[in-house]
This record gives structure tokens, C-alpha cells and sequence, in this order.
């Protein structure tokens, strides 16, 4: 679950119910890239989507020695080899960042380096995540039907811009941390929530109201992502398509949400989780850093034994920042480093190769700008951006 600074929010955590499902794997193998020290079959990768707009702003990346770098050219100097870009349907009111377009300028940089393309569809016009999972503007009132051809037609229209502009991902997500579901609506027979979402629940909403406002609804939200999952194979018939869900730690959580997909016909190629120690431990005191990391990978090997498929960490990050948004110090930055390179290492050697990558959220954010960012005020690497390395 992400929590972050750069535009003043911090995501609210739902509760859950838990149960148990399946899943096929349609992964495809990678060429080893020279300039890479191992198989690209391992993704160690960053969603950088905030890039080009920090780049508007005048932020400029450096390496160690203060020499400047293009991004996504800095993150592969670390040993990465895949990249994560989100999209949004119709980000106008935010100036148009994550739109089509500017996923297809970022997605370019990252295929002229011979690094991997991850798609994160978000199905929104700006954040989807467990607090909000709000329909594009342009999609409401549609009926169900129009709907689902709405979702096709715009995941089919970002994926065709970017085979027009050579770029071929490997990875698509259908969603983002959709443990509530997505495209939500008050209308329960078009709703497309995994449980009753209260409307003290929806972040921003202001209200400390329990009345449900979005109902759950498991089939639609069923032929939501099989509507995406279609749409993808139509265009790139060797992509695999992730399901995400946050909280990677709560085997409960994946049990009970692919359970309910399995049952309602749902398809996915690979699970994506999120896991993040530090908001665990703020949620959750009785548990440590270690203790995140131990359960996610125990939850790996589970949901891959139960579902037959593969799993992927898409997002993750450590502790950069105070509470001031100042750069944490030299321990605390050292203890990312470790969680980090722990958290890669065991997805790698511990998971009977059933998890294919670790990707971190966001590491080119400044403290100022997120917590659990992995620069400098100033634009350089921290020592957390070394647990790529190790």
C-alpha cells in the first residue's frame, strides 16, 4: 500500500474477511542482457511514473559522483532491468501526467535500454488504490455492457500506442491494489467493489458515516478484469497479466480475494503484492520489518502452491525520510538497504522460483516529496538504492 507526501495524502487501510482459489502462468523467458549481471528472468525493477513530471519541475538525477543522468538510464547503472509505469484514463484536471502519451515517452526510454515494460492500469483518471477505486469521469452512467467496453477500448488503446511506438511489455496489470475492488459505483448492479465499502472508508470523503456507499458485486468485478485480461492478449498475446493486491504479508487477504475471483470465473497470469515495512509496522505494532518480510515470502509460496501461478513484489520501499520530510539518517538509511537486499534476495532464492521480481515504488523521490523514496534532496542515490546490488 502506498503512503506518500508528494501530493499531501496518506493512504487509509480497510479491513478484510479471509477464504481461498487458481490461476494459470503464462510467463515467457527473457534474453540475458549483457550489461546486466544476471537474468532478466529476475525483475529488479522501479516504477518511476512521477519522472517526466519531476523533470517539468527542474528536478535533476545524479550518480554518486554528481555527474547527471537521465533516470531511467541511472536506475539501470544500479543493476535494474525493468521499469513500472502507471496510466490513467483522463488525467486533464492533474496536467495530463500518466496519460497515454507520457506513459509511451517513459516506456521508450525504458526499451531503448533493453530493460522491461510493466503496465500498471489503473482504471481511474487519477489514483486507484484501497482508498479509492473511482470510475473515469467519462465512464459514468454507463450500463454494465458500456462499461466493459469502455475498459477494453481504452486498455486496447494504450497498449496499441505503445506496439506503435515499438515498445512491447512484458507485464500488464489489470488494477491497482484492487483489494477492494474498482471502478466502484453506488448503483450495486454496476458496482465493481470486492466487499461493502463504507463511506467513512473512501479517502477524502470526510465523513465519519459507516453507511455503505459502494456494494460489493464479485462478478462484475470478475468480468471487469477478464475484460482487461482479453484486451491485453488481443495485443500482446505473450504479456503477462497481473492481478495486485496490497498488503503482500496477509496470506488471509490472498486467500480470500483469489478464492472469490477463482469461484467467479476471474483470470490472471501472475499476482502482484505490495509490501512495505515501514506502513505495516505503523499499522500493525506488533510487527517488525523482519516479520513483513517473512510473512510476505511465506505468502508467496502459498498463493503460488494454491493458485499454480507465479507472483511478483511490484511494489515496495523503505524509509528515507522524518517526519519533516527531511533525509533519515545514516542508520535508518542503512536498514532500507538491508530490508531491501533481503527482501530481493529471498524472493530470488527462497520462493522455489515462483517469484519473479521485486520492484520498488517511487525510489527517485526526494525526501521532501515522499517518505519512502531512495534519493536525495539534491538528486542523488541513497545507500537503500545499494540493496540492488547486493
Amino acid at each position: 500500500m502506498k503512503h506518500f507526501y508528494f501530493m499531501s495524502w496518506a493512504l487509509g487501510a480497510l479491513l478484510l474477511l479471509s477464504s481461498c482459489g487458481d490461476g494459470t502462468s503464462n510467463n515467457k523467458e527473457s534474453e540475458e542482457d549483457s550489461t546486466v549481471t544476471e537474468s532478466q528472468d529476475f525483475a529488479k525493477g522501479a516504477d518511476i511514473s512521477w519522472v517526466t513530471e519531476m523533470e517539468s519541475q527542474g528536478h535533476v538525477f545524479k550518480n554518486q559522483a554528481g555527474e547527471v543522468r537521465e533516470c531511467t538510464a541511472l536506475m539501470k547503472e544500479y543493476g535494474l532491468n525493468a521499469i513500472r509505469l502507471r496510466v490513467w484514463v483522463d488525467p486533464k484536471e492533474h496536467d495530463n501526467w500518466c496519460n497515454t502519451e507520457d506513459l509511451v515517452v517513459k516506456a521508450k526510454r525504458a526499451q531503448k535500454l533493453d530493460m522491461d515494460v510493466m503496465v500498471d492500469f489503473h482504471y481511474s483518471d487519477w489514483w486507484a488504490d484501497p482508498g479509492q477505486q473511482h470510475k473515469p469521469a467519462a465512464w459514468k452512467g454507463l450500463g454494465i455492457n458500456e462499461l466493459k467496453k469502455a475498459l477494453a477500448n481504452h486498455t486496447t488503446e494504450v497498449l496499441n500506442a505503445l506496439k506503435a511506438a515499438g515498445v512491447t511489455p512484458k507485464w500488464v496489470q489489470v488494477g491497482n491494489e484492487i483489494r477492494p475492488g474498482m471502478l466502484w459505483d453506488e448503483d450495486a448492479s454496476l458496482s465493481g467493489a470486492s466487499y461493502d465499502i463504507r463511506a467513512c472508508d473512501v479517502k477524502g470523503s470526510n465523513t465519519t458515516s459507516t453507511e455503505i456507499k459502494y456494494r460489493a458485486n464479485w462478478a462484475n468485478l470478475a468480468t471487469f478484469i477478464n475484460t482487461g485480461y482479453d484486451a491485453v492478449k488481443a495485443v500482446f498475446p505473450q504479456a503477462i497479466v497481473i492481478v495486485h493486491l496490497d498488503n503482500g504479508y496477509d496470506n488471509g487477504l490472498y486467500t480470500w480475494f483469489f478464492d472469490e475471483l477463482k469461484k467467479n470465473g476471474g483470470k490472471w497470469d501472475m499476482i502482484g503484492m505490495s509490501i512495505y515495512p515501514y506502513w505495516t509496522m505503523q499499522e500493525h505494532p506488533e510487527y517488525t520489518a523482519e516479520k513483513t518480510i517473512t510473512d510476505c515470502i511465506a505468502n508467496i509460496k502459498k498463493v503460488s502452491a494454491r493458485y499454480g501461478c507465479d507472483v511478483m513484489v511490484v511494489e515496495t520501499g523503505m524509509e528515507c525520510a522524518d517526519d519533516q520530510g527531511r533525509l533519515a539518517s545514516d542508520a535508518v538509511l542503512q536498514q532500507g538497504k538491508e530490508q531491501l537486499a533481503r527482501l530481493i534476495k529471498e524472493c530470488r532464492e527462497n520462493t522455489g522460483n515462483k517469484c519473479k521480481g521485486v520492484f520498488y515504488w517511487e525510489p527517485e523521490c526526494k525526501p521532501g516529496q515522499y517518505r519512502l523514496g531512495a534519493f536525495t534532496e539534491d538528486g542523488r542515490p541513497t545507500v537503500i538504492m545499494d540493496g540492488f546490488k547486493e
